[in-house]
This record gives C-alpha cells, sequence and structure tokens, in this order.
C-alpha cells in the first residue's frame, strides 16, 4: 500500500510538471517578418552587409557587419510561452554590456496601441545553442511580437518556439520607411542591458519609423570602404553617428568625399549628421577632454560648412546627458536612460528634416 501510495504521489508530480512546463513547436525564424535588414541578399540572413562583395574592412569590421544588432523578427501568436533556440556563429563577451544585450534576446508585445517590454534573457557560454524560454504564463489571445536579436553575436540559425497547439504567423513590418543609421558603438548598442534599449530601437518605437542599423563599435570612421557599401542600400534616408570614433584630422580628411559618394548614389536623399555626444570622462580627465574638444570643434566647423555647401546634408546635436550626471556606465557609452534621452533628443529634429522629404 506505501509503495502505491508513493507512486500515486510521483505520478502526480509528473503531471504537475507536465502541465508547468507545455511541450513547444519550434519554427524557423525565416518564416516571419525580418525588422531592420540593411541589405537583401545576405547569404546569412542576419548579416548586415555581405563581406564577399565588399572589401576593406579590418578583422574586427568583418566581425560586427556579421552581427545581427538592430535586427529583429515581427510575428503574431496567441502561445502561452515564447522561446527561442539559437546556432551562433562568432560570439563577442563585452564587459561593459550585459550578457543579455550581446548575445541574447529581447521581446516587446503591443499592448493598448503601444509596445512594451515582455521578457528577455540569454544562455552561458556553455549553454548558448540551448532553447530559452522569454515569455510565460500569458493569456492565451493573440499577441503582436517583436523579438530584438544579439547585439555582439553572429546568428547562423534562429527558431521561435511556441506551445504546440498555438498558431503562430508573420505580422506585417511594425515601422515604416527605410533610414540606414550608420554609427559607433552609441548606435550599436554598447552598455545597454538588453538589445531593444539601442537608441535606434527606441527611436522606432518612439516614432513608428525603421531604422536600418550599421553600428560598427569603434569604427564608425567615414571610412570609404563602409561608404561603398552604403552606396547600395535601399534607404529613403540616412543617419550618421560618424564623429564619435575618428579623430580630429581623420574627420578632416574624410567627411567631404564621404558625403560626395553618397550624394552620387543617392541624391535627393537627406544625409543627416549626429555631433558626437559628451562624454563624462572628460569631466577630469584633461587629455580625453582636449580629444574630444578637438573633434568636436573640426565636426561643428566642417558640418557648417557642408550644409551650405552640399543639398540635403544636415547636422543635429543628441543629447545622452543627465542633469545630475549619472547616466553613464563608463564615462563613455549612455545607460539605458541616456539612450532614452539620446532617442528622445532627436526625434524632434530628425523628424522635421524627413517632413521635408514627405517621410512622415
Amino acid at each position: 500500500m506505501k509503495r502505491i501510495f508513493c507512486s500515486l504521489i510521483l505520478w502526480g508530480v509528473v503531471a504537475l510538471m507536465s502541465v508547468a512546463a507545455p511541450k513547444l513547436k519550434f519554427y524557423d525564424a525565416q518564416q516571419f517578418t525580418l525588422v531592420g535588414k540593411l541589405m537583401p541578399g545576405t547569404f546569412n540572413p542576419y548579416h548586415r552587409i555581405d563581406t564577399v562583395k565588399y572589401k576593406g574592412f579590418d578583422k574586427k569590421e568583418l566581425l560586427q557587419v556579421r552581427e545581427s544588432a538592430g535586427m529583429s523578427i515581427a510575428f503574431k501568436t496567441s502561445s502561452r510561452t515564447i522561446a527561442v533556440r539559437c546556432e551562433f556563429g562568432d560570439v563577442e563577451w563585452p564587459q561593459n554590456s550585459t550578457g543579455i544585450a550581446a548575445h541574447g534576446f529581447d521581446i516587446y508585445i503591443k499592448k493598448d496601441g503601444a509596445w512594451r517590454w515582455a521578457g528577455s534573457g540569454a544562455r552561458s557560454q556553455e549553454t548558448l545553442n540551448k532553447a530559452l524560454n522569454l515569455a510565460t504564463s500569458m493569456d492565451g489571445t493573440e499577441h503582436e511580437c517583436l523579438l530584438y536579436l544579439p547585439l555582439f553575436a553572429e546568428v547562423n540559425k534562429l527558431e521561435i518556439g511556441v506551445d504546440a497547439d498555438a498558431p503562430i504567423a508573420p505580422s506585417p513590418n511594425p515601422f515604416r520607411h527605410r533610414i540606414a543609421i550608420f554609427g559607433s558603438s552609441f548606435t550599436h548598442g554598447t552598455s545597454t542591458s538588453r538589445p531593444g534599449l539601442t537608441y535606434p530601437a527606441q527611436f522606432c518605437r518612439m516614432t513608428g519609423l525603421q531604422l536600418l542599423g550599421l553600428g560598427c563599435s569603434g569604427h564608425s570612421k567615414l571610412q570609404p570602404y563602409f561608404a561603398e557599401a552604403l552606396a547600395d542600400v535601399d534607404a529613403d534616408a540616412f543617419i550618421f553617428d560618424s564623429f564619435s570614433n575618428p579623430t580630429a584630422k581623420e574627420i578632416k580628411e574624410r567627411l567631404f568625399p564621404f558625403i560626395e559618394r553618397l550624394q552620387k548614389a543617392h541624391p535627393g536623399k537627406p544625409l543627416i549628421f549626429q555631433q558626437t555626444i559628451d562624454r563624462e570622462y572628460c569631466a577630469f580627465n584633461t587629455a580625453r577632454a582636449k580629444s574630444e574638444a578637438e573633434k568636436k570643434e573640426m565636426a561643428e566647423t566642417l558640418m557648417a560648412e557642408a550644409v551650405k555647401k552640399y543639398k540635403d546634408v544636415y547636422f543635429i546635436y543628441p543629447n545622452a546627458t543627465s542633469p545630475d550626471h549619472e547616466a553613464s556606465v563608463d564615462g563613455i557609452h549612455p545607460t539605458n536612460y541616456g539612450y532614452t534621452l539620446w532617442a528622445k533628443s532627436i526625434v524632434p529634429q530628425v523628424l522635421e528634416i524627413l517632413a521635408k522629404y514627405g517621410i512622415k
């Protein structure tokens, strides 16, 4: 009798576990809507630039343009659980960004007409390719979902998991137009806690406009080979965070040829350049303060000339500094809140410019 009683308890525990952990079915993410893709036709759909076609990138840049930063997947499902399973290529392990931002996933769900965070997570180095639950115990009604991809990892294959008996289907791209954005570690998303909190991602959710991300941490220096790749991008407008990485000398040598190459390829399309943001490490480090001041002064001087010399060229001023100067992770990169300030600061400036071209 004792043995029967123990067997019944064991059966009950197993039954409860099956209810708590429903069976999932995984679908290749390529079946759904890829948002924020800079260039179509890459061999790997989650690469941002075809590194076979375009040459000149150094070893670090070859990795960066293969990373999935700036892209997301749009789909709808009534599943109570949403999971991901990913096969990674090269993965970075930055010290000034969380694991969730670097090689994890971030999901938003539309609620009352606005995008709301719903779940995020990342696996350890030892369990990278195992399935990961992002949202659980949902209400079973249909939801419109947006899954942000890792910022510092190469995604070779991605699957989305839902309850085995739940439907899942692609949803239309939730964002309008195609606006390319090329920039530094700021645009890449360094020091964010999750992929959906980069300033381009926040800008998209604030405005409904689609940004095609090409943030390359430490490597946005107005290089001619990046201009060649951007010349082939199908976009309605271009935004640049191009004065954060180069020296004053590099800005002086490269800015006008960079503008002229893009204007030749994209006549009549707005090219919007951002001044670099203030860095908190300038408060006490005199050498760094001097270098930053030189870059800013050079950008300011040349862009004053550029907006007069070239049609459709603009210069705007972002702000990622909080009044208490506490919105920095490492003296260079903003916190999540700092990136929110950045996005909010450029929204009215960018929208005013784009409206002149019928981009709304």
